[in-house]
């Protein structure tokens, strides 16, 4: 059965370390839910976050052949590992056609943050789990979410 596993990597920052990680993936056949590559606190270190939907034998697999890869240091998959964080971060532009002080409400209680107000939209950012990000979303659904951008998942170890 196919779950979503997230892979946490420290690669090394060279040319074509991210080419190399999503060939050996793509050439597999396997897809790519998402994808986060940042600089770590070391800068010549990237830390990447990938998705993918995938079951566990399939996700091993990947895991050992990513380890493989010169520029990879180090590939956990954290998916069923209770001692992440794991957060996303989206941007959304919404409209306000329908119920202004309705949408500042929500705006509100889900604790996101408004960056503008125009006469027939409002643009939020929001920090928080996958779980708060998607009811955030469906509670936005009904007034028009005009404009959607989202980061992906990521975490970091709270040990």
């Amino acid at each position: 059965m196919n779950e979503k596993h997230t892979i946490r990597m420290k690669v090394v920052n060279t040319v074509g370390v991210m080419a190399r990680i999503t060939g050996l993936i793509s050439q597999r056949g396997y897809n790519i839910e998402n994808i986060i590559a940042s600089p770590s606190e070391d800068p010549a270190i990237y830390t990447v976050h990938l998705v993918l939907s995938e079951s566990e034998e399939k996700i091993e697999q990947i895991s050992k052949q990513l380890n493989k890869l010169v520029d990879v240091i180090k590939v956990t998959d954290i998916s069923h590992n209770k001692n992440y964080i794991v957060r996303e971060f989206i941007m959304a532009k919404i409209s306000t056609s329908k119920s202004r002080n309705d949408i500042l409400q929500l705006i509100q209680l889900f604790e996101a943050k408004m960056l503008d107000l125009g006469q027939n939209y409002v643009v939020v950012s929001m920090t928080g789990s996958p779980r708060k990000i998607r009811r955030f979303l469906e509670a936005m659904q009904p007034y028009g979410i005009q404009e959607l951008d989202r980061s992906g998942e990521f975490a970091v170890l709270d040990v």
